[in-house]
């Protein structure tokens, strides 16, 4: 008896560690990217980098919806200064932390093999080793998803100081709902789980009253964010192929819950893991019927249920296999995560490499220090693509900005006030050489604006090209002006 109650805290232990620290590896590993750094990323960085008030003013016209995310960098900027691993350490501990919630949820609801299963699994997912390496907040949200739906899960197994609980439960879903509201998707997951489990009124009254209280917290957040709604404008409309993938994991889950077995009335891994995938995919896609907002980082957290799953296949078949051989049965995980290492090896290294990528700011930045001149000017088509002197404003030291009315830090933009077409052009014809720093020829979309437009067709008309460099995905190109005896 004395051997069965000092082993089992040792083995209950072990049970999210070593998902945790694994998970912690596969970040670690290839963290920097070969030091590059993309568009998303770039935003946080130079964001980042602004004061407090700085950031403030900022949000009040773009980005309101990461406001809570960017202050949480600073804050890290400040205190450890800007680098890709301080950029990116806070997604590896999220999602080793989210590793850690899937372990201890399916140790709680379906044994150690399943948990154990399940937390190796998130870490490898191929969406989740994307994100696991991002400076952006989708990781951290998965980390408060976990973290909640552990919390709804240790208070239905019927834990003591049960406010304490909620108070912890409604804290985690409104610091999700900041980082970004989708992640309130969580809630109908959990209100599944909850009707699935026939819980008694009074938890029900006490769900309701946390879930309130974080929707009412995230409120003015949701309402403010419609009026930039005008960002996620990108995004294309909902099509039948889009729905492969949620169709494949849905398949995936649907496979762990024939071996779970619910039962109506207890809680178990199925009525938890599969309402925690399903509701958040089916959300979205109900949502982008009425517009456009179909993008699977949205709903990132939703995998923390299908890892649940692929733990419970993984937990029957170790049941399976210790039905012929008991020590033949503890081989079982660790076959199973080896095999799914090296089969994921080629996205593990793509997902590693900067290529994976859109494009890659600081070897654009590192170019354009290599072609710069004494005395030249530098041009940004699109604006946006202002992001990497924002980043890497040493590179261009000495560097006129000659489009630029307003810094990105005064006008609160990401991307600055840039003068009248016209002005564009008169400040052009008066320079000799121009460094433009654009889109690579695979990636560039067509010119949308007046300013670009003049940028471009000034550049072609009095301009001809003697250095042109494209590297992952952006395009440094060096133009001098044509001289009379030089027609274009």
């Amino acid at each position: 008896m004395t051997r069965f109650t000092t082993v089992r805290p040792q083995r209950c232990l072990l049970v999210w560690l070593i998902p945790f620290f694994w998970t912690v590896t596969l970040g670690l590993w290839g963290l920097s990217r070969q030091h590059s750094l993309w568009r998303d990323e770039a935003a946080t960085w130079q964001v980042a980098l602004r004061s407090t008030g700085e950031i403030v003013r900022m949000l009040e016209h773009v980005d309101v919806v990461h406001g809570l995310y960017y202050l949480f960098m600073h804050g890290l900027f400040e205190c450890f200064g800007p680098s890709t691993t301080v950029l990116r350490l806070p997604s590896v501990l999220a999602v080793a932390v989210g590793a850690a919630c899937v372990a201890e949820l399916g140790r709680r609801l379906a044994g150690s093999p399943v948990g154990l299963g399940g937390g190796m699994a998130f870490g490898l997912l191929p969406s989740v080793q994307f994100y696991l390496q991002e400076g952006r907040p989708y990781a951290l949200v998965a980390a408060g998803a976990g973290l909640s739906t552990l919390l709804l899960v240790a208070i239905l197994q019927g834990r003591r100081d049960r406010w304490a609980y909620w108070a912890g439960y409604g804290c985690t879903i409104l610091i999700c709902g900041l980082l970004n509201w989708f992640s309130l998707l969580i809630l109908p997951s959990h209100l599944a789980t909850l009707t699935w489990a026939r819980v008694a009124r009074r938890t029900w009254v006490r769900w309701a009253a946390s879930s309130a209280a974080a929707i009412a917290g995230a409120s003015p957040l949701i309402l403010f964010s419609r009026t930039q709604s005008g960002q996620v404008s990108w995004i294309p409309p909902l099509t039948w192929h889009m729905l492969i993938g949620p169709a494949v994991l849905l398949a995936i889950a649907g496979l762990g819950t024939l071996l779970d077995r619910p039962r109506v009335g207890r809680v178990s891994a199925a009525t938890v893991g599969l309402p925690l995938l399903a509701v958040p995919q089916l959300g979205l896609v109900g949502l982008s019927l009425f517009k456009p907002l179909f993008v699977d980082r949205y709903v990132l957290f939703s995998l923390l249920g299908l890892a649940l799953m692929i733990g419970v296949v993984l937990g029957a078949l170790v049941r399976a296999v210790s039905r012929r051989s008991s020590s033949a049965s503890r081989w079982v995980l660790p076959v199973a995560v080896a095999v799914a290492s090296v089969a994921l090896l080629p996205q593990s290294l793509a997902k590693r490499s900067p290529q994976s990528r859109v494009d890659d700011v600081l070897a654009a930045a590192t170019q354009v220090e290599r072609l710069k001149e004494p005395g030249d000017a530098v041009l940004f088509v699109p604006a946006a693509r202002r992001d990497t002197r924002m980043v890497s404003p040493h590179a261009f030291t000495g560097l006129q900005d000659i489009a630029l009315e307003e810094t990105p830090e005064r006008s609160g933009t990401l991307k600055g006030v840039e003068w009248s077409p016209t002005r564009i052009r008169t400040e052009m014809l008066a320079q000799q050489r121009i460094v433009l720093v654009t889109d690579a020829a695979k990636v560039s979309k067509p010119t949308s604006s007046v300013r670009d437009g003049t940028k471009l067709s000034t550049l072609r008309q009095y301009f001809t090209p003697v250095a042109d460099e494209q590297v992952r995905g952006r395009r440094v190109t060096v133009y001098e002006r044509l001289t009379p005896d030089r027609p274009s």
